[in-house]
């Protein structure tokens, strides 16, 4: 086929310029760029405040060649950051002693056959292996008199004798999530004693952990979980976040709950069903406990809003904290002195900083975002901390300024890069749906951008479907990367987009495709109307995940784009719920039981019902291990595709899962994706040009 002899054209070529562009002293952004950019990230205030440690990852496209470092700056930014580790492997779970002088964090140094917990001295000298467990140490928490240490290992049914076989045996639900197939183990929280002597698991023998349901919650955008265990300030218990019922996941919403423990005895659960909890965190005098709760998800209501409420460590008594506040809380970190609570949620289309007394009363934003977005709020003892990135500023360290409605960066890992790119600033926009809900959306503009001239069009669906579409620099799809042969890009936060209350989230419960695909489309005319630069004649649409889902859907009811590009996107309803890693949730989604035929969404909105109205060409990209969005969603596209002679080209990376990670895996689908644009939107517009000599 002509087009795809013409990708693989373009794959042999790196030149990304487009024509006619004017020239600038800056240049345009290369994958390189994007995957190869430090990553600063995880930083931890010193008891005392002084100082601030964070991680610094450098990645490579040799993985043999990455590096991720331990770095250190004082918190009121008086000297420049310094690094602390330097050793081939990289450190996580970084916790202070309570006395500023010593960092506890999970590493494997080499003679370790599974990560352990190590202490490093600010005074100077190597770090010390403290832990000994063939399962592995992860999390570490410094008891308040600093002579022990909490932390988490991964253990698997008691009993189970090995086998040669490579048989997986399973009698409930989850057989696998995300890109791992479960093995059985689930995390216990062990005490280790600077001391000496053997860790002791405060979990064994206990019913709560023999239980089938029980385990940890799923922490992050990977399969890793983890109790969140922390210590009462007194040190003679833990606190912990557990999953009650995951083994019943196939007919109900999973919970998670909070759990009270001291050594040798039973947990105590002490939050009530019907809602979940995590990231436990007690109050500088531990007289309460701080955490994330969710109601349960129940038919008509699927999507909850992520809310804070203390508990009494004595009573037990719970108290919402952000009842009233109609946006989900995303990290948060307690007042050192008690008073209050700082968190971080999405709010119209950014990353926001809000605070709430921690005695109760109303949410105050800090201050108005008007770019970028703040993650990670911490304190240094009075001084607020928080991670600020942008489209044009990766993530970095900030000490936060309240009363200017500014920041200061503390960290700036990539200034020197940074300022030889040109990365045009997005802008935001609003507008009234025909359906009446308001709209936001963000343009993305290519670099030298030439009012004047006419620029192609990108429509950029973002996944979840609960997330938002923020000014933020990706890795995995690049805003700038995706603009730098001329085209402009559009992101629109339509209905079941986070960030716009919770009744906007949950609106797509009941409308999974069609009236998202229709605010899209309205915020397409929109920007074409707003920006006269943008040529209507020439539009793509990328989506990944729900993205994808969407952009599937696109193809059935829509001809107004020339090119698709379709990334880990579902296109039967029914074959995804059968071989994914999900659960109960997908029915009270779709409306009905996958067997009620007629019912719900299950067919009405299922992408490829629609496929005899396929008409645009697709590249579709896939990682073989991905159990959210299996392959076989991504090769049912393909071959629906060839069937109606639609030109299609499907990619797929065997050693990847939901996402495309690994250097050289993610340089090609970029490759690829750029390729396919080229020939689908430059091409095409050459072929306008020539056609219709009013238009040059």
């Amino acid at each position: 086929m002509r087009a795809v002899a013409s990708i693989l054209a373009i794959l042999l070529s790196t030149a990304t310029v487009a024509a006619g562009q004017a020239p600038t002293s800056k240049r345009l952004i290369s994958h390189e760029d994007v995957f190869t950019m430090k990553r600063t990230s995880s930083p931890r205030p010193s008891p005392d405040g002084k100082w601030v440690v964070y991680t610094v990852n450098e990645p490579s496209y040799d993985p043999t060649a990455t590096v991720s470092d331990l770095w250190i700056v004082p918190s009121d930014g008086t000297a420049v950051p310094r690094r602390l580790t330097s050793t081939r492997r990289g450190e996580s779970g970084v916790a202070w002693s309570r006395d500023s002088q010593r960092l506890a964090f999970s590493t494997r140094r080499d003679g370790d056959e599974a990560d352990q917990i190590y202490v490093l001295s600010l005074a100077g000298g190597e770090a010390q292996r403290v832990t000994s467990i063939v399962t592995g140490a992860s999390n570490p928490r410094w008891r308040p008199d600093n002579g022990a240490i909490l932390f988490e290992s991964l253990i698997r049914s008691e009993g189970r004798a090995p086998e040669r076989s490579t048989a997986r045996v399973f009698e409930r639900m989850p057989i696998r999530f995300w890109n791992v197939w479960n093995d059985g183990s689930k995390p216990h929280p062990f005490v280790q004693l600077l001391s000496g002597g053997a860790a002791v698991d405060w979990l064994a023998g206990t019913r709560l952990a023999s239980s089938p349901g029980f385990d940890g919650p799923y922490v992050g955008d990977a399969a890793e979980r983890s109790l969140q265990a922390q210590w009462s300030r007194d040190g003679q218990e833990i606190v912990f976040a557990a999953a009650v019922n995951r083994d019943a996941m196939m007919t109900t919403d999973v919970e998670t709950h909070l759990f009270r423990v001291k050594a040798g005895g039973e947990p105590s659960r002490i939050t009530a069903s019907g809602q979940s909890f995590d990231r436990p965190v007690f109050s500088p005098d531990g007289t309460m406990v701080v955490a994330r709760h969710t109601r349960t998800a129940v038919a008509g209501h699927v999507y909850r809003v992520t809310r804070l409420a203390r508990i009494e460590w004595a009573s037990g008594a719970v108290q919402p904290l952000t009842e009233a506040f109609d946006r989900s809380v995303v990290d948060f970190d307690v007042v050192p002195d008690g008073s209050a609570v700082v968190f971080a949620a999405e709010d119209s289309g950014f990353m926001q900083l809000f605070r709430v007394p921690l005695t109760g009363g109303p949410v105050k934003r800090l201050f108005e975002m008007r770019e970028g977005g703040y993650g990670s709020p911490v304190h240094a003892g009075t001084t607020l901390l928080a991670m600020y990135g942008s489209s044009t500023q990766p993530a970095e360290l900030a000490r936060v300024d309240e009363a200017r409605a500014t920041h200061v960066l503390l960290t700036d890992a990539n200034r020197e890069r940074l300022s030889q790119l040109d990365l045009p600033k997005p802008e935001h926009f609003w507008f009234t749906a025909k359906d009446g809900k308001p709209i936001h959306s963000i343009i993305f503009f290519p670099p030298a951008l030439d009012r004047t001239k006419r620029y192609p069009l990108i429509v950029n669906p973002h996944g979840g479907p609960n997330s938002m579409s923020g000014d933020i620099f990706s890795t995995r799809w690049n805003y700038h990367l995706l603009t730098s042969p001329g085209y402009v890009l559009l992101a629109t936060n339509y209905i079941g987009s986070t960030g716009f209350g919770e009744s906007f989230s949950e609106d797509i419960e009941s409308d999974v495709l069609r009236g998202p695909a229709r605010q899209l489309l309205e915020a397409a005319d929109e920007a074409i109307r707003r920006y006269p630069f943008i040529d209507g004649t020439l539009q793509a649409a990328v989506g990944a995940s729900y993205g994808g889902y969407l952009v599937n859907w696109l193809n059935g009811h829509t001809d107004r784009f020339r090119g698709f590009v379709i990334h880990a996107g579902a296109s039967n309803n029914e074959s995804q719920y059968g071989v994914n890693d999900g659960g109960f949730e997908r029915e009270l989604r779709m409306g009905a039981a996958i067997w009620e035929t007629g019912k719900g969404q299950w067919m009405d909105q299922s992408p490829f019902r629609y496929a005899d109205k396929w008409k645009t060409p697709a590249l579709i990209t896939q990682g073989e291990l991905d159990f959210r969005v299996p392959l076989n969603e991504s090769i049912t596209t393909f071959k629906l595709l060839l069937r109606r002679n639609v030109p299609a080209r499907l990619v797929m990376f065997p050693d990847e899962g939901h996402w495309i990670i690994k250097g050289e895996n993610s340089r090609h689908q970029m490759q690829e994706v750029l390729a396919w644009l080229r020939t689908y939107l430059q091409s095409a517009r050459a072929t306008v040009s020539a056609r219709s000599p009013a238009s040059k």
